[in-house]
């Protein structure tokens, strides 16, 4: 007996040297995550200067802001998007293959992500309407670039740097954040000198210049440019060799595509292995996603990845409902109505771009570089525990924190609790799905799993947005009821984090070993005599 993890093409795979067709893959994968990061990075400046230009109210002591319904559209439709992009593809890239679906996802994005700032009209209503449509097109597409992307480097990679590549995709969101930042300060700090408005407390009216309205647009439609760049490279790619040889039965076809990638000849011929009175049959147990088999097999796994990735974005994007808070604590930010609408954009650009800079970035980079030393289990324990301990530590003397002596303190803990969910659950949660399932169903699962994330990071988006909220109605922002106030939703933040570390044990540690291994396919695919 004889298994397809012995399929040469695949040993090859497994048993490679890291060569440049490594680092390609990585670059061309990445830029779908590059894309997604900057969008969602940058949209949190185009909603302040949106308020301003569109929903300015004559006689207000503060600058227009967004209602909060429209708020919610605007940030939240992408996210239903990706949610829906995660499980559609990750279903059609089982069925057709890694490669056909691929080119479709990063077309959709560049398309809207340059549709976005071409929103039209001249209505609130018209220009978020628009918005809204393209934004959800756009999630749609970064949402297949989720379990796509994961799987296909995951199948290229061999097995002893295969999470150091697959987390480095992920990593390009870093690149994302930070080129979004830096490109909204170059692009405010332009208008802000050319036009120098007064501040709102000066000239209402005049603070915000009709030439506002190009920089939101011209900052949305940049972050579609490396997208657009990588997209010949993407459909150059040959498909996998795992889904050509284990999915599609054709060895043969998957030996010749990795022979041109890898360089080097790697042989299956079929004729030669019939004559050794060897064929390759049919798998028994090619189980479905639904099957009882599937649950036996991988249900606790599958329950392991989604509880997980779910848990996590709740904690990971309601962490960031209070970032306006913090900068203006300590000055980062002054008040809205002491500045223009374009060096509002500069200064939240700013803060946001220091805080990815020094907590963010470092994060992913460190799981990139440890994650096939200590294995994905370890990282992801350490880092759930310690957001669990820094949550509490924020959330029980959060009276402390408030006082502006301490301010700084509490910037240092609230930059650690994001270095630890990069260097942890936010790179292993989109790690492991991509190892661990089948190659008829990686894809899915994957998708499966990311979207589990996504609900997560509506629950923590908007379920926070309202729970954070002054428990005095009187003190609560306009337009939302009272809520549990901040310190009880940090306490909350930090128990959902300690769910994550117990869930965390459903999950296997997949280092070291190959996809075939992790999948059990070597027990399914077996060659035997004729």
């Amino acid at each position: 007996m004889a298994s397809n993890g012995n399929l040469q093409v695949l040993n090859a795979l497994d048993g490679a040297k890291t060569q440049w067709y490594h680092f390609t893959a990585i670059i061309i994968a990445g830029m779908g995550f590059f894309t997604d990061a900057y969008d969602l990075f940058c949209i949190s400046l185009v909603t302040k200067m949106l308020g301003r230009i569109y929903y300015h109210q004559p006689g207000s002591l503060k600058p227009g802001s967004l209602p909060p319904n429209v708020s919610a559209a605007v940030n939240g439709v992408a996210l239903v998007g990706t949610l829906s992009g995660q499980l559609f593809f990750g279903w059609l890239g089982d069925k057709l293959g890694r490669k056909k679906v691929y080119g479709i996802t990063l077309m959709l994005m560049c398309i809207c992500s340059i549709a976005s700032g071409l929103s039209f009209g001249s209505s609130p209503k018209s220009v978020m309407t628009t918005l809204c449509f393209f934004r959800f097109w756009l999630g749609f597409g970064i949402g297949g670039d989720y379990p796509l992307s994961a799987t296909i480097m995951s199948e290229y990679s061999n097995k002893k740097t295969r999470g150091a590549f697959i987390a480095a995709v992920f990593a390009m969101q870093g690149f994302g954040i930070l080129s979004g930042g830096i490109f909204a300060i170059i692009v405010s700090s332009v208008f802000d000198s050319r036009y120098n408005a007064p501040s709102y407390e000066v000239d209402p009216i005049g603070s915000t210049v009709p030439e506002a309205d190009y920089v939101w647009r011209i900052i949305l439609m940049v972050g579609a440019v490396p997208a657009v760049l990588t997209y010949y490279w993407r459909m150059k790619m040959p498909e996998t060799a795992r889904y050509t040889a284990l999915v599609a039965k054709n060895a043969n076809q998957a030996a010749l595509d990795m022979s041109k990638v890898m360089q080097m000849e790697i042989k299956h011929d079929e004729e030669e292995q019939k004559k050794l009175g060897l064929v390759v049959q049919k798998p028994s147990n090619s189980f479905g996603l639904f099957s009882k088999d599937f649950v036996k097999r991988h249900g606790l796994h599958l329950l392991g990845t989604t509880s997980t990735w779910f848990l996590l974005d709740i904690a990971y994007y309601s962490q960031n409902l209070f970032q306006k808070d913090i900068f203006s604590a300590i000055g980062w930010i002054p008040a809205a109505k002491k500045m223009n609408a374009i060096h509002e954009v500069y200064r939240i650009a700013r803060a946001q771009t220091l805080i990815a800079l020094c907590s963010t970035v470092p994060g992913y980079w460190f799981t990139v570089f440890l994650i096939d030393r200590i294995g994905r289990f370890k990282i992801q324990i350490i880092g759930f525990s310690m957001m669990t301990i820094f949550m509490f530590a924020l959330a029980i003397p959060y009276d402390h924190w408030t006082h502006p002596q301490n301010n700084i303190g509490f910037v240092v803990i609230y930059s650690l609790t994001f270095f630890f969910a990069n260097f942890g659950p936010n790179a292993t949660t989109f790690v492991v799905p991509a190892e661990i399932f089948p190659a008829r169903l990686r894809s899915t699962c994957h998708g499966i799993s990311a979207a589990s994330g996504k609900l997560g990071a509506i629950v923590g988006a908007f379920g926070f947005l309202y729970l954070a909220q002054n428990k005095d109605p009187a003190k609560a922002d306009a337009g939302y009821p009272a809520g549990i106030g901040v310190k009880n939703s940090l306490i909350v933040l930090g128990v959902i984090n300690l769910l994550g570390t117990l869930c965390t044990f459903l999950v296997p540690e997949s280092n070291g070993k190959s996809l075939e291994e992790m999948s059990g396919e070597n027990e399914e695919e077996t060659v035997s005599s004729v």
